[in-house]
């Protein structure tokens, strides 16, 4: 029986920290094949593990790393930033007002014609139908209130909550550095 050779593009390294842990789980922290061979030639970062996936070039041949550990330790950062995505994870990809989990949107609590800020604070995960028929309104009004309070999240409860949304595909090198209560690809 042949394999089909694996294209490098489906070789993606897991970048760990300095200390072996991800540097971030959602998205998980991956590098392409060629990012990771250049962070290997700079010195930038050591190899952990490699696939079975060999490139070559006229001169040498390098087997693709799957677990590259950066030289350096990345002091993580102690408040994340307010983006659509951090959003969607603290609410853990759900509409806060039916439980969607489809055509997510951000909704503004207070509306914004109302005074409303885009803050943590005020802002919530809603799909598209619910924020539509909110609207302009105030919760009261449109008897629609988020079934969790929005609030500024940790780093760690947005680690925390990425557990809950592993990746298509988990590599079996990657298993020691990651947790999630799924099971990993062979």
């Amino acid at each position: 029986m042949q394999f089909a050779p694996v294209a490098p593009e489906a070789c993606p390294a897991l970048v760990l920290n300095a200390d072996f842990r991800p540097l971030s789980y959602y998205p998980l922290s991956l590098w392409s094949w060629q990012d990771t061979i250049k962070a290997v030639f700079l010195d930038r970062v050591n190899i952990v593990s490699e696939y079975d996936r060999v490139v070559r070039s006229p001169t040498f041949e390098f087997r693709l790393p799957s677990v590259v550990s950066l030289k350096t330790y990345v002091r993580p950062s102690r408040t994340p930033a307010f983006t659509r995505f951090n959003v969607f994870l603290r609410d853990r990809f759900s509409c806060q007002y039916c439980g969607n989990r489809r055509d997510l949107t951000f909704d503004h609590v207070v509306p914004r014609s109302k005074g409303g800020q885009t803050t943590w604070e005020n802002v919530v995960t809603a799909c598209s139908p619910c924020n539509l028929l909110k609207g302009g309104h105030l919760p009261h009004k449109a008897r629609m209130f988020p079934a969790h309070k929005p609030h500024r999240p940790t780093v760690a409860q947005l680690h925390s909550n990425g557990r809950h949304f592993p990746p298509n595909y988990l590599h079996q090198s990657w298993q020691d550095y990651l947790y999630w209560d799924t099971e990993l690809d062979p």
